[in-house]
């Protein structure tokens, strides 16, 4: 039997895939996690899909995909698999989605039906995963452009995923009262 505990981070220290021990409120360690946490809530998302909604499970395991790429981008000196093609392909499908929902003429509450609240939620991580991200790149340790503008263009994305839920659910978005 493999034990998939090692003991190693028994006193907040974990180590980098260099081997360099480093405490668990490192930079980089926080960016992987909130990396993570936004890949394993896109998880979550996916397993809840409504029968309607269920044609952007394969959109949001590509996605999946490319943070694990991400992450590896981050971890590995070498690894530069983030492009800039990942970032206009994101564009390219907010545009078509959009095209197909009604205009924003007001703020609109996150929310709506499990599959377009849960988006709502995946694009607040995704903002949080960049943030540290972009900490990251600011502070400790400089990052391609593009795993930058990925991150940035992700939580666009989810943002028009969850319209589109809504929308493919017959969810009327509610507008906020500003």
């Amino acid at each position: 039997m493999v034990k998939i505990y090692t003991k190693v981070g028994d006193h907040g220290q974990t180590k980098q895939v260099t081997g360099k021990m480093v405490p668990k409120y490192d930079l980089q360690i926080e960016a992987l996690g909130a990396i993570d946490e936004l890949d394993s809530w896109l998880g979550y998302v996916i397993s809840i899909l409504s029968p309607k909604a269920d044609q952007l499970a394969p959109k949001l395991k590509t996605v999946q995909r490319k943070l694990y790429e991400l992450q590896a981008d981050i971890t590995v000196k070498r690894h530069h698999n983030i492009s800039l093609d990942d970032t206009k392909q994101l564009e390219s499908e907010i545009d078509a989605m959009m095209a197909k929902l009604p205009v924003i003429k007001a703020f609109i509450l996150p929310g709506g039906n499990p599959s377009g609240a849960s988006l709502q939620y995946a694009r607040a991580l995704a903002r949080r995963a960049e943030r540290f991200v972009v900490a990251l790149n600011d502070k400790q340790q400089p990052l391609n452009a593009e795993i930058l503008e990925y991150l940035n263009r992700l939580s666009d994305y989810l943002f028009a995923l969850a319209r589109y839920a809504n929308f493919l659910e017959g969810y009327d978005e509610e507008k906020s009262k500003l």
